[in-house]
């Protein structure tokens, strides 16, 4: 199993679209701060320096790298560099965590390319990873425990018309 990490601002939001297409797991947490475990309040009200982030554990043989990103990129809008939908602030902004050279290579490219398409700049960190802790219980399959929040938060965020 292989694991990758996408900052994509509200976690709730992101994670089931990639459990559709073959992720084994998504766990839902904080990524690319200094210092000690954060809790979600700390995080949501910027005063850390983490990212609501995913971790994807996938089997290669099943979904590949580049699917996973391009699935990340087909679901966050990467022009806003302020944060995503109603969510603000910087951890709620986008990044890329790679964990080996592979994945630096593929999501440079697939960011790339998304700027050559659109003619404009895309505002996605791309970073080493260094840490992820995983989120408080109630975070993680948020979208299966509570459908009518989840599907309240979808709305009122702008993903979901």
């Amino acid at each position: 199993m292989k694991k990758a990490y996408f900052a994509g601002g509200c976690f709730w939001c992101i994670t089931p679209i990639f459990k559709i297409y073959g992720a084994k797991s998504v766990t839902c947490g904080y990524a690319g701060g200094d210092g000690k475990r954060p809790t979600y309040e700390e995080v949501k009200s910027q005063k850390t320096d983490y990212r609501e982030t995913i971790c994807v554990e996938y089997d290669e043989s099943k979904v590949e790298y580049e699917k996973l990103l391009e699935i990340f990129l087909s679901n966050v809008d990467p022009y806003d560099a302020g944060g995503q939908f109603i969510d603000r602030g910087r951890s709620y902004t986008l990044a890329v965590f790679y964990v080996d050279d592979e994945q630096k290579k593929i999501a440079a490219e697939g960011i790339d390319k998304l700027e050559r398409e659109s003619g404009k700049k895309t505002f996605i960190s791309l970073e080493s990873f260094t840490n992820f802790f995983e989120a408080e219980d109630y975070h993680q399959d948020f979208y299966l425990k509570n459908p009518e929040e989840f599907e309240k938060e979808l709305i009122s965020s702008g993903r979901k018309n």
